[in-house]
């Protein structure tokens, strides 16, 4: 089978200590880039064993050189800086605890990539697995999303379409390297399509001057062409999650409301989905999807420490069935186990059984985890 795998997972996982350690002290000046590096490659060495040894195929670095699955990528193009804003997004947590982020990201220049943002990780990713090295990159709707024109200068762009073309034409230009270094299989993180789920993200939103229903039928399409520019050698899926921040969430809604229009896309081969609470409602908008998609259910939570059961697994995964072909389906955490290098509350020990338990219920259901 190719990817996505009956058995996958979404790219990030929690930082080990030494790494964690690492990075405070390449922070205060400590330690140098170099010294940085050789505790990165270390690291991903282990990450590499952990996934190969749990059964999976596909094979990710844990985004272990990246502190957030955004940032690190997007302020990477010219003319994208990080800033904070008065705009909060609020964080919730299962036992009632509360945070925000005021962090975001704005257009102040043209939007240009100069150079390789992750060609020298997949090439090291690729030199020490023998299984399908995944690379995963984020959506470039979140800038804007945040909001609207207010995140891009003016001065560098008057013609939003412009915008949109610059950046679609950066992402091409990075896909087009990774496949020429033998990337495979490629995922786009895009949480605008899970977030306008949510009623009161798209209050905000319209406070905005934005109409959340055409929003979401143009990040649809910015999405598809970027994912056109992808090589028929190449798999590309697409990611949607609520939030994923220290074990916490920003949105909840089920996919009713965006479903027709935000999984109309041809060039897309499949769809990770958040599927692991009652936040993500129910399994009937998968009947949008078609048939020649796959579609990876999260039904495993990166957020709680208890492990799944296979039986409550395969119950979950039969539910889907009656809306989805059981033969398109796959199965995977909700979302990655460290969206930033915070993590997740959950032990290493946790993250390791959880991709285990995958991969044996894909096995059970499908014949092969592969």
């Amino acid at each position: 089978m190719n990817a996505p795998f009956r058995a996958d997972h979404v790219g990030s996982l929690l930082r080990p200590a030494a790494l964690r350690e690492a990075r405070i002290k390449a922070a205060s000046g400590e330690i140098g880039a170099a010294e940085l590096r050789a505790v990165e490659d270390a690291a991903i060495h282990d990450a590499v064993a952990l996934q190969e040894t749990a059964g999976l195929h596909a094979i990710t670095d844990g985004e272990f050189r990246r502190g957030h699955y955004l940032v690190d990528f997007m302020t990477a193009l010219d003319g994208i800086v990080p800033t904070n804003t008065s705009y909060a997004l609020s964080f919730r947590g299962e036992k009632g605890e509360t945070g925000e982020t005021r962090s975001m990201l704005t257009v102040t220049g043209k939007v240009r990539r100069k150079k390789p943002i992750m060609l020298e990780a997949f090439l090291f990713l690729k030199s020490v697995t023998s299984r399908t090295p995944k690379i995963c990159i984020p959506s470039p709707t979140w800038v804007h999303m945040r909001g609207g024109q207010k995140t891009v200068s003016p001065d560098a762009y008057p013609d939003m379409e412009e915008f949109w073309d610059d950046v679609v034409r950066a992402f091409h230009e990075e896909i087009h390297d990774l496949a020429a270094a033998g990337c495979t299989y490629l995922q786009i993180d895009e949480i605008s399509f899970a977030f306008l789920c949510d009623a009161q993200i798209r209050d905000r939103i319209k406070s905005d001057g934005l109409d959340p229903d055409r929003l979401i039928a143009h990040y649809a399409r910015i999405v598809d062409r970027i994912a056109s520019g992808v090589p028929d050698s190449m798999t590309v899926c697409v990611h949607t999650c609520r939030g994923n921040f220290q074990s916490m969430w920003m949105a909840e809604g089920g996919y009713d409301r965006v479903a027709a229009v935000a999984f109309a896309q041809p060039h897309v081969d499949g769809y990770f989905l958040e599927y692991d609470s009652e936040r993500a409602g129910g399994f009937e908008p998968l009947r949008h999807i078609p048939h020649d998609k796959k579609v990876v259910l999260g039904i495993v939570s990166s957020k709680k420490p208890e492990l799944e059961t296979k039986d409550f697994l395969k119950r979950r995964i039969d539910d889907a069935a009656k809306h989805f072909p059981l033969t398109q389906l796959c199965v995977s955490p909700q979302c990655g186990f460290a969206s930033t290098h915070h993590g997740n509350h959950i032990s290493e020990d946790i993250e390791r059984r959880k991709l285990e338990r995958i991969v044996e219920t894909a096995t059970e259901i499908w014949g092969t985890a592969g």
